[in-house]
Parts: structure tokens; sequence; C-alpha cells
């Protein structure tokens, strides 16, 4: 690591603690959270009543965590908000208000098969830097959070469309709405998954951002066995200029089953993209300075519709690694346990070969095919990350891509910055 910056976990006693995960992860001008589910930090257990106070609990441990490293709420750049049923979506949606009632942090929403401890939901946030991590970088006090909208795309009271801060920009999850309308478009996944894609990009050239500055791609579907016909959309989408196409580059990405969707929509699509002139009011950059890297090695699986890691600044953004032996391209033999210590293999080869230990991760997400599987696949995470630093989230999910029990999902630091910084 350098002097400059230094992966910096904290935990604080008015939120729930848990020797798996640190609440908040900080590194350069970005705090990871781990996904705070609805328990009182006194007692460890789940508050009494239903979604709504469940939700109240979720925001207060969030909002515990985030005034612990001395900052605020409205330092909050992007909220997922995990739902056991998509039913309770307007209950939340209640509560979720009275905390963000002043700049709106970009968001995701779905529904998942379960959540730890059987709550109802729980909700992840990454939230601003301002100050950089400790010992602080010059710049620092002229980075600020811009929230942008534009007509172009759909809009909502509840989420910005676009946050940015420091040299990224967090997108709303997009839903296949047509903005002018509002309503989700006429036809099946693929009109669904080409309307997402349309919105997405329709919100990047509103800031004057190039579709290829995408590092990170995430893909919600109702049902899994639509991903060939979003396949199909999304590689007339990816690479979308003559520089990407040269060399072939696609983000990287991950796909999960949502049991759930707003709108009931097939389909929605989340992006994380670059932002290479950082925010405003800071200098404006030299462009070439920060570049889009996208690396793979021979030692984890290759998939040519994403890329194992895209560096950017001060991070790199992982694919979601299934449990598949890089050299054979398929499931290793075994149970769960087996098919978890492959996909942390698979994390830690792309890890090292990039120059990085597995001490960099600063946020993991692990997702089961079956919920009861957790407390075995935490004997192996333990073994990979004993110290128990990475924030983290964990869900169930319906399925997984090629029928795996488990894939598990990292943002890792970037100490250096992307080359060709000196």
């Amino acid at each position: 690591m350098s002097g400059y910056n230094a992966v910096l976990a904290r935990n604080t006693e008015n939120a729930p603690k848990s020797s798996l995960s640190t609440q908040s992860v900080a590194f350069s001008h970005y705090n990871h959270l781990s996904t705070q589910l609805p328990l009182d930090p006194k007692t460890g257990k789940m508050v009494v009543g239903g979604v709504k106070e469940q939700a109240e609990q979720c925001l207060k441990n969030m909002k515990a965590i985030v005034e612990s490293v001395a900052h605020v709420m409205d330092d909050v750049v992007a909220v997922t908000v995990f739902l056991q049923n998509s039913s309770d979506m307007a209950a939340v949606d209640e509560v979720y208000t009275t905390f963000f009632p002043g700049t709106i942090p970009a968001r995701t929403t779905l529904a998942v098969s379960a959540l730890p401890m059987d709550a109802l939901v729980q909700m992840e946030a990454l939230v601003s830097n301002g100050e950089g991590t400790i010992p602080n970088a010059p710049q620092a006090g002229d980075l600020v959070k811009v929230t942008k909208n534009t007509s172009k795309a759909p809009l909502s009271p509840l989420s910005a469309q676009s946050v940015a801060f420091s040299h990224y920009n967090h997108l709303s999850a997009q839903l296949p709405l047509d903005p002018a309308t509002g309503k989700v478009v006429a036809g099946g996944v693929r009109e669904q998954a080409g309307q997402c894609l349309k919105n997405i990009k329709a919100i990047l050239e509103s800031i004057d951002v190039p579709f290829d500055d995408i590092v990170k791609i995430n893909i919600f579907l109702n049902d899994l066995s639509d991903m060939e016909v979003v396949n199909e959309v999304y590689t007339t989408f990816f690479p979308d200029s003559a520089i990407a196409r040269a060399v072939a580059y696609v983000p990287a990405r991950t796909i999960v089953a949502a049991s759930g969707l707003p709108m009931d929509a097939s389909i929605q699509i989340e992006a994380v993209v670059s932002h290479g002139d950082g925010t405003p009011p800071q200098a404006v950059e030299d462009r070439h300075g920060l570049i889009v890297e996208a690396r793979n090695t021979e030692n984890a699986p290759k998939d040519a519709l994403s890329t194992q890691t895209v560096a950017f600044s001060h991070y790199n953004h992982l694919s979601a690694q299934l449990p598949l032996d890089p050299k054979t391209g398929k499931m290793v033999a075994g149970g769960v346990k087996e098919q978890a210590e492959q996909c942390l293999k698979n994390i830690k080869a792309i890890v090292e070969s990039i120059d990085h230990a597995m001490d960099d991760v600063v946020k993991v997400t692990v997702i089961l095919k079956n919920s009861a599987d957790m407390a075995a696949v935490d004997e192996v995470y333990t073994t990979f990350f004993p110290s128990g630093i990475p924030a983290r989230t964990t869900f169930a999910v319906s399925a997984l891509p090629m029928d795996a029990l488990v894939q598990i999902d990292t943002v890792v630091s970037n100490a250096e910055g992307t080359p060709p910084i000196a």
C-alpha cells in the first residue's frame, strides 16, 4: 500500500457488529458499508414489528455508522435495498424518505429469495469520504458530491439518476421504462433489456461521459433463463466505440436472479462509471492521467462478455466469480464448501494477477442459492479473510448462473492508482 492511501476498517458500538465483516471500510474517497440488517445494536436481535420497523432500524444502523466516521447521511452516494417481499416496497419507501429528505442517493431495489436471520429487509450503502483516507490527499477538500438527472431517462422522486463523487459516477439501477411515459416498454425481456441500456446511455450522454467508461454492470433478472436473450441485446451495446472494439473492452459484470423487481419488470441494470475529470469544483485533470484498465488472467475463469477486473483511479471492480475451474471452465466437484473455496481462489488469482493481495479487498458480496448454506460458506470465507476486514453483503437467490450454489463479488482497492499514473 502507498503512504497516501490505506484500507481503513472501522466499527462503532452504535451499530450491530459481526466477526465476519467490518461496518465501514474506507479507501481513498469512499466508505464501503456492510449491509445493515434490522438488528438492535445492544441486543443483536431483530427489532420487534413489521417491515416498516425493520426498515427504520436498518437506516438507524446505517446512520450510526456514517456518523461514527464523521460523516452525515447527505454523504451517502448509493443505496441498495434488499427485500424479502417485493410487495413491501411502498412501506419501506415511506420510512426511507424520512432519512433522505435532502440530497437523494442513487438507488437499486430488488426482492430476493432470502435474507440473513430471515429479515424482511436489509440495506447497503456507499458513502463519500471527502477528506480521503488518512494521511489526507491535498486536493481532498475540493471534492463535492454532484447529483444529476435528465428528462431523457426515467425520473424518480426516490433516487437520483447519477451521483458523482471524486472519480466515479454511480447510477441508479435502470428499469425498462419509457422516459416519456414512465411506463414499462411493450414487449418481452429483449425489449426491456434494450430499454434499460438505452436509459443508461441517455444518462451518460447527459453528463458527457461515453458508454465505454462503464467499469461495472450489475444485471438483475426475474428469470435467469432470460440471460441468453439479454446477452444478445447486451452485445449490441458493448463495446460501444471503435477504440473499445479494437481491444474488445467489456466491463466487469455480475448477474443476479431477483424474486421481484419494481413495477414488475423482468430486468433492471445498474452501472458504475469512471469519471476521469474528477468532480467539480475540482480542477479538470489530464484525462490521460487516469485510464480504464481492463485485465484478465489465465488463472481465473474467462468470459467473453465480461472482464475479470476493471481498474480505474483507486479501485478495481471484479466480475462476480463462480466456482469454475479456470483450466476446464467447468463447475468444481463437491458441495457448497468446495464451490465457495473455488470462488475465493478465483478472486485471489485475479487480485494477485494485478499485484494486489486479499487484504486490499474492501467489499465482498456473497450470493447463495440456499440461505442454509451460509454457515458452511463462512467456514471457508474466514480462511481467506481471517481479519474479517472487508465490508460484506449476503443474500440468497432462487438460482445462480450455471446452477452454482454460490457466487462472490468483490471490490478491491488500487493503492497506486491506475497506470500510467506515476
